[in-house]
């Protein structure tokens, strides 16, 4: 088998973005929502998103400088939450995903995504950044450090509160199954549909059955 064999520094920024994208994948998305000093409500999706701590439960995203067309809501986003030092977490699932890439368009400032998408608005239990009614998990954040790593931004945002539908939390646990979450690849989206658990026996054709399935539907 042959392998390509790349040197990130002989790439330029585009390529380097796009080689990490197309090979970091499927990625969560975390469709933050924030507030402006003046009450302006944000809201734009961020697929450099993880789990940072466990105890305490701090998430990280990381948001670009803005060089791309969504260059207002990133730094709209970026802005909010370090004068306002909290933020929402929502996770956007399937019967979200159109309205959650509308929110990602480059907008005026003086327009609110949520009136631009259709989305509702709801107050959070701690933070002042609103919650997307919509949306079946919406996970409140305070600021925790925004740490500067090359031309992006690494936000770091401790957990303070959780809010679940009913009918996903199962037990201490979420039923992904019922959550249907979307997760980003490298310029499309991915809907976690086939769950499995390992070790598996039958790996090889439960995965061509699935893959069978997927063709045909």
């Amino acid at each position: 088998m042959k392998v390509m064999i790349i040197n990130p520094d002989d790439l330029n920024e585009k390529d380097t973005y796009k080689l990490l994208i197309g090979a970091v994948v499927p990625r969560p998305i975390a469709w933050v929502s924030t507030v402006s000093s003046d009450g302006k409500q944000n809201l734009a999706p961020f697929s450099f998103f993880t789990v940072a701590s466990r105890n305490p439960p701090i998430l990280a995203i990381t948001i670009g400088q803005g060089t791309n067309e969504r260059e207002g809501t990133i730094k709209d986003t970026l802005m909010n939450i370090r004068k306002q030092k909290d933020f929402v977490v929502n996770i956007a699932t399937v019967a979200l995903a159109n309205e959650m890439h509308r929110s990602a368009e480059n907008l005026p400032s003086d327009v609110s995504e949520f009136d631009y998408t259709g989305l509702t608005p709801v107050a959070s239990e701690v933070v002042k950044a609103p919650r997307v009614e919509e949306a079946p998990i919406n996970i409140e954040c305070v600021l925790h450090d925004v740490i500067k790593l090359g031309n992006d931004h690494l936000v770091l945002g401790r957990v303070v509160r959780y809010h679940v539908k009913d009918e996903l939390y199962e037990d201490g646990r979420i039923n992904v199954e019922k959550l249907a979450p979307i997760g980003r690849l490298a310029g499309n989206y991915s809907l976690v549909e086939t769950i499995f658990s390992l070790p598996k026996d039958d790996l090889k054709d439960f995965l061509t059955k699935s893959f069978d399935r997927n063709k045909e539907e």
